[in-house]
């Protein structure tokens, strides 16, 4: 694939073949872009690195493989337990009035935390019960990815990171719009001086999020997750074990 060969990986990203945005969150956690960009060793890799199950958020129309992804045969996919939990609801007025043409900014995180605080629960009810390392994923590794792993990155202890990650992120698909062999229909690779004002952008709007929410733990306590998977949640998401 044309990513291994031309894909800049950032800083913290992990070597899965084909693998774009792919780093570590905190404790069992990571995230990355879609799956299917993996390639069949790529999925060899995640499962060496103790990952049993990859959670992809996006929708069940979004999910499909395209003509310059990897044929990757099942066998390969067996290892790894693979649930879609979307993070929306098609036909939410409210959020389709702004999503719009999708969910591409850190600016509407709270809006998804308003909306559809009961996916977001069921997320991360089933990254509670994870056995062994978990990926999280959406399309491109940044905006839904990045909603799931600033919340966990607060019940870790580590939200001095939350910006960071954020940035890694915005510039990880950016960095796949410069090389990929599909144009995307929205999006295109931007020069540093361009990128630069949409993180700090996007670091303002992330920052005001943050307030609002207060934290991750009050924020799921109020979409009713039981306390003792909320406290299981903490402790894997500070297991330092794959560090």
């Amino acid at each position: 694939m044309s990513q291994e060969v031309n894909y800049h990986k950032q800083v913290g990203d992990l070597a899965w073949s084909g693998a774009v945005n792919a780093r570590h969150i905190c404790g069992t956690f990571y995230r990355m872009g879609r799956h299917e960009w993996l390639s069949a060793e790529g999925w060899q890799q995640m499962h060496a690195d103790g990952v049993a199950k990859v959670i992809d958020l996006r929708n069940p129309a979004e999910i499909h493989r395209r003509e310059h992804d990897p044929a990757v045969p099942e066998v390969s996919l067996a290892r790894i337990e693979l649930v879609n939990l979307p993070l929306e609801t098609p036909g939410n007025q409210r959020f389709e009035s702004i999503a719009v043409p999708y969910m591409n900014h850190t600016s509407m995180y709270r809006l998804v935390c308003e909306e559809f605080g009961s996916q977001l629960r069921e997320v991360f009810e089933n990254l509670a019960d994870s056995q062994g390392a978990t990926v999280i994923h959406c399309s491109a590794g940044r905006d839904r990815s990045g909603l799931i792993a600033t919340l966990l990155l607060d019940l870790a202890g580590q939200g001095n990171q939350i910006l960071k990650h954020d940035e890694l992120a915005v510039r990880g698909i950016n960095e796949w719009h410069r090389v990929s062999p599909r144009k995307h229909p929205y999006e295109s690779f931007r020069e540093e001086e361009e990128l630069r004002q949409v993180i700090n952008e996007r670091a303002v709007a992330l920052e005001k999020f943050c307030t609002w929410i207060g934290s991750a733990q009050s924020y799921l306590e109020q979409q009713g997750m039981d306390p003792a998977l909320l406290e299981r949640l903490r402790i894997l998401a500070k297991d330092d074990s794959l560090i």
